[in-house]
């Protein structure tokens, strides 16, 4: 009965999906969430009235507190509002994107503000997308400055990282100017020469930027859109930075300001522990494999935006147990494992047992038995026998004759 008394109350409806505003005036909550229904062509049963700016629903005992003319949202069973990040979502969708592009572009044309202008570019630039367009006839813009030899994004992008890719190659090569003994000079040419072929069987690793590649040997979504990877030091990038070239001729412009950073830094650490290796064996004792990964491969390289590229020194060194085989080789030819596996038994297997079966037999064999049958015999019968015969009958035969024939004599 009161509700015949209240004041009408005029608002503006619209639906979650829909930016069509219809006027409704009602003296009730009841009343308006019917005759919105109605407008809108939505189930009465669950319906529920928000409000656009920040999706606050809409009670009865607030009804009477609305202001006239506000906007209201209607929502059906199971729908929501988040207020303006619902509309930025209605607006970044695929059937109103051009829209949106056109209406930003108007926008760029009022009175020059820098702050308004930088948002309202970035908008644009991303807006503008034509990342579903891959050849030059279909997105000419996007190839403007580029070689005629190319005629799909995807092996220009292809291209661009193998030439990073090369140009750490070049420094790998340069490392050799610092190494004076011709010797050790040669050994790491060969080097070179087993990278340059493991390059070019991987094809530089242009697959990286390639998004018509396999997903885990791109860089990239299927889309085109690459993500930071973050510095050096952390997991991930804290300003989640992400862009994508293929979208427009701007964007692959600023793409190439993205680096490939090598973890264990390729200049402090990887080249000159590549030469110090050099300098104690051979190419045929070093791993080229774990050299390979360092400076040419996912497994020491991070995609990261130009803000998170930190150059000063990462203090990240190889791994000493991996830069050397297990069977590592030194200048000249001979192996060092082999020195240990060489000399070892041959310790145990040559000298070992010649001691037990060659040396003692022979002390036992040899020198025992001369001492049992041929000193102690000799003694009894040599010296024995003479001290009986010989000085006991002299003194018995020489003294008394002598005796007495001084004795006649007298």
């Amino acid at each position: 009965m009161f509700g015949l008394f209240r004041k009408t109350k005029a608002v503006k409806v619209r639906g979650v999906s829909d930016s069509r505003k219809y006027g409704v005036a009602a003296r009730s909550l009841k009343e308006l969430t019917r005759k919105a229904c109605q407008y809108l062509r939505v189930p009465v049963s669950g319906a529920q009235l928000c409000l656009s700016s920040d999706g606050t629903l809409v009670t009865e005992e607030g009804f009477g507190s609305l202001p006239e003319h506000c906007e209201l949202v209607l929502l059906s069973q199971g729908q929501s509002w988040k207020g303006v990040v619902s509309e930025l979502e209605r607006l970044l969708s695929t059937d109103l994107r051009l829209q949106l592009v056109e209406a930003v572009r108007s926008l760029l044309s009022d009175p020059p503000s820098p702050q308004r202008h930088k948002l309202l570019r970035d908008m644009l630039r991303n807006l503008d997308d034509t990342s579903e367009k891959e050849t030059r006839d279909q997105d000419l813009q996007w190839f403007t400055g580029v070689d005629s030899r190319f005629k799909t994004k995807s092996s220009y992008m292809r291209f661009n990282c193998e030439a990073r890719i090369r140009s750490y190659m070049k420094e790998v090569s340069e490392a050799s100017r610092s190494i004076e003994q011709a010797k050790i000079r040669a050994e790491f040419e060969k080097t070179l020469q087993t990278l340059c072929h493991m390059l070019k069987e991987d094809q530089y690793n242009g697959a990286y930027f390639d998004r018509t590649e396999e997903e885990q040997s791109r860089l990239c979504t299927a889309e085109g859109w690459f993500t930071c990877q973050g510095s050096f030091d952390e997991a991930l990038c804290q300003s989640l930075h992400s862009i994508n070239p293929y979208s427009s001729r701007e964007s692959r412009v600023l793409f190439s300001t993205w680096n490939l950073d090598h973890r264990i830094e390729k200049k402090r650490s990887i080249l000159p522990t590549l030469v110090h290796c050099h300098k104690k064996c051979s190419t045929s004792g070093i791993s080229v494999d774990y050299f390979y990964r360092l400076l040419f491969t996912r497994h020491n390289l991070k995609l990261v935006h130009i803000a998170c590229h930190k150059k000063g020194a990462h203090n990240l060194q190889c791994d000493p147990g991996k830069v050397y085989k297990r069977g590592r080789q030194k200048l000249g030819g001979a192996k060092e494992p082999a020195r240990g596996r060489a000399k070892e038994p041959a310790r145990g297997r040559a000298k070992e047992p010649a001691r037990g079966r060659a040396k003692e037999p022979a002390k036992g064999r040899a020198k025992e038995p001369a001492k049992g049958r041929a000193k102690e015999p000799a003694k009894v019968r040599a010296k024995e026998p003479a001290k009986g015969r010989a000085k006991e009958p002299a003194k018995g035969r020489a003294k008394e004759p002598v005796r007495g024939k001084r004795r006649r004599l007298q």
